[in-house]
């Protein structure tokens, strides 16, 4: 009898601790995966004449600049002739361009940058940035060509606008390999010297390979295997990812794009260490303590060209990325204003 009084102890000792444990881990989802709003289902409504225009600028835009084919430190004189085209389109909409330059073995780069000062909060700085070069090997055209063209189309549409706060748009160098992760890394070097100067920023937005998608149901993979439980398998969604001390912001920016736009959209945020959740410039930006982000395809998960030769521009959706863009502009809007 003694011993069936102790089972019985013992069981629901299990029972309150097994559910104290799913209640904790009800919390973490809730808190790391569950964002507001809800993603769209169904068919998608046809383009507006601004966003049938944007894909055209897009295509045009991703075209010209897959001409300079792979640049990077190795291929030196195409990552310059990039960056000259970058510049020129940014003055062609009446922005002053900064650079900021630094050498590494001899060799000289650019991060180039065009800044809209606050009206009433400047010193409260919302980034917006993407890598401009190719990993070796590749042109690049969706890795990054799409996050690079994006910020010309982003520039072009706030061309006389001025918000609450301080928007930087920022065309990085060096984010591939062998610069990834180092101090030598373009986003790292302008995320450290904004520390330096003890800027004020807010939320950074790091646009990465953000044009290719699938509605073959399987054609998503994920880091982990139980996140395919949680998120859709079908890769024709666009993803915002942050780490978890940028929790907030990611809910910030998933929240307003969905309320703005039709198009089927994914955010977590997950631990640094967890393959995928880092690689871009948004990395740079923790390092040194700031709130920041990705905007992505989820690139090797889902992009089969990846860091390949037939990285190319015909790869790229550009309905589907006018459609991100035009989204995005609506909801750095917010997170400006």
């Amino acid at each position: 009898m003694k011993i069936k009084i102790i089972n019985k102890k013992g069981l629901k000792r299990s029972v309150i601790i097994l559910g104290i444990f799913l209640f904790i881990l009800l919390g973490v989802w809730k808190m790391l995966m569950m964002m507001p709003g809800k993603s769209y289902r169904g068919e998608l409504p046809p383009l507006t004449v601004e966003e049938q225009q944007l894909a055209k600028d897009l295509q045009r835009d991703l075209e010209q600049f897959g001409e300079f084919g792979e640049h990077n430190f190795i291929f030196y004189d195409n990552l310059q002739a990039s960056e000259q085209f970058l510049i020129a389109a940014l003055e062609a909409t009446g922005y002053e361009v900064n650079l900021q330059g630094y050498d590494v073995e001899g060799k000289h780069f650019n991060n180039i940058e065009i800044e809209i000062l606050g009206a009433d909060r400047p010193d409260e700085i919302v980034v917006v940035g993407a890598h401009y070069d190719s990993v070796v090997g590749s042109p690049g055209a969706n890795d990054n060509g799409s996050g690079t063209v994006a910020i010309l189309a982003l520039a072009r549409a706030f061309s006389g606008r001025q918000f609450s706060r301080t928007l930087r748009l920022v065309e990085f160098v060096n984010e591939e390999p062998p610069f990834f992760w180092t101090d030598d890394m373009g986003s790292f070097v302008y995320a450290k010297k904004c520390r330096d100067r003890q800027e004020n920023i807010v939320g950074m937005l790091s646009l990465e390979t953000m044009g290719y998608y699938s509605e073959k149901p399987g054609s998503q993979e994920y880091p982990l295997g139980l996140l395919d439980r949680v998120y859709p398998i079908t890769g024709n969604f666009i993803a915002f990812i942050g780490n978890l001390a940028s929790n907030k912001l990611v809910k910030q920016a998933i929240g307003s794009f969905r309320t703005h736009t039709q198009f089927p959209s994914e955010g977590a945020t997950l631990p640094e260490g967890i393959s995928g959740v880092g690689w871009s410039d948004h990395w740079s930006f923790w390092q040194v303590g700031y709130p920041a982000l990705m905007v992505t395809d989820t690139a090797p998960f889902r992009y089969p060209y990846y860091h390949t030769p037939e990285d190319t521009s015909e790869k790229v959706n550009y309905e589907y990325l006018a459609r991100v863009v035009a989204g995005l502009e609506r909801t750095i809007v917010e997170l400006a204003s």
